[in-house]
């Protein structure tokens, strides 16, 4: 069996900056790269990224960042490039409306999955690496352990309880997730759909690995769960990975080859899941009778790739 691996890299991946891991304990960092004068930063608004009129991320200078960082609004330093350091605030409390017009008129806050198709993967990366670090914020004011308040340090990646019998750290963490392919070793795969996604849109299987499983078992068990089908972890091979900050996950994509059999589907899963043709996704006519997963999505790419395999 030929296996079939990324033919190029997922929007989402490929970060381009130097995250100065060695640097994070620095007590002044983010001042220190506010204060200098090659210093951009990212303004997000509920998940939401600030972009001009023409859907291209909106940069601040240091001046207008150094406003916001002062009134306590969470800061992350997110890294360096080569032409300075780049960091992140979120302004969430604020009115969305007065902050676009504070810094450019025409700028809105839009949905990173509307804009990244949009923009060269690094930049992508960039944004999606500065909304999942914000959304961990976001959900982690308050210790897991004692239920006290937590407060940020470590330039933004570590949230530290501050009460003084407890003062465990937290860190940003990752739900990894199986995203598999299923196809019959043929010219036919498995897709199915979900009741809240768009009218016909299909897509593959995927779920979160439990403990105590591998990540082929979890591809074998998700596939089981959702449709009926039993396959061997020996048909499971890997494909790629992308980071998926919706809100925080690791998609890892799988290829799967199952035998061509009725399906059981799990209504509390999936609407619907059924067998398609190469010819039948060739020609989908990406409308509300069907459609493939969105561009910027791994679904979408492991489908491709097996579509050029045949």
């Amino acid at each position: 069996m030929t296996f079939i691996r990324a033919t190029r890299p997922n929007i989402y991946s490929g970060m381009p900056l130097d995250r100065l891991d060695h640097r994070r304990s620095e007590e002044t960092l983010i001042e220190f790269s506010l204060a200098k004068g090659d210093a951009r930063v990212l303004l997000l608004w509920r998940s939401r990224h600030l972009v001009t009129v023409d859907q291209r991320p909106l940069w601040v200078d240091r001046r207008l960042a150094e406003k916001y960082f002062a009134e306590g609004h969470q800061t992350v330093f997110l890294g360096q490039d080569e032409t300075g350091a780049r960091l992140a605030i979120d302004l969430s409390i604020l009115d969305p409306d007065r902050l676009a017009q504070d810094v450019a008129p025409e700028a809105q806050f839009q949905d990173l999955r509307q804009i990244a198709p949009l923009l060269p993967d690094p930049e992508g990366a960039t944004l999606a690496y500065a909304r999942a670090l914000m959304i961990w914020h976001q959900r982690h004011r308050f210790c897991g352990l004692c239920g006290g308040l937590t407060i940020s340090r470590r330039a933004g990646h570590v949230r530290v309880c501050r009460s003084p019998d407890c003062g465990a750290q937290h860190f940003p963490r990752t739900d990894p997730a199986v995203i598999m392919l299923v196809h019959d070793g043929a010219d036919s795969c498995l897709l199915g759909r979900q009741k809240n996604w768009p009218a016909g849109r299909h897509s593959t299987l995927a779920g979160f690995v439990e403990p105590g499983e591998s990540l082929e078992e979890a591809v074998a068990r998700e596939i089981y769960e959702e449709v009926g089908l039993t396959i061997p972890v020996s048909e499971v091979h890997y494909h790629s990975s992308q980071p998926w900050p919706f809100p925080s996950s690791i998609m890892l994509g799988f290829i799967a080859r199952a035998e061509r059999a009725a399906l059981t589907i799990c209504e509390e899963e999936l609407d619907s899941a059924a067998w398609f043709t190469k010819d039948q996704l060739l020609n989908s006519p990406e409308d509300e009778t069907f459609g493939l997963p969105s561009g910027d999505s791994i679904a979408r790419r492991l489908i491709e790739d097996w579509l050029a395999s045949l």
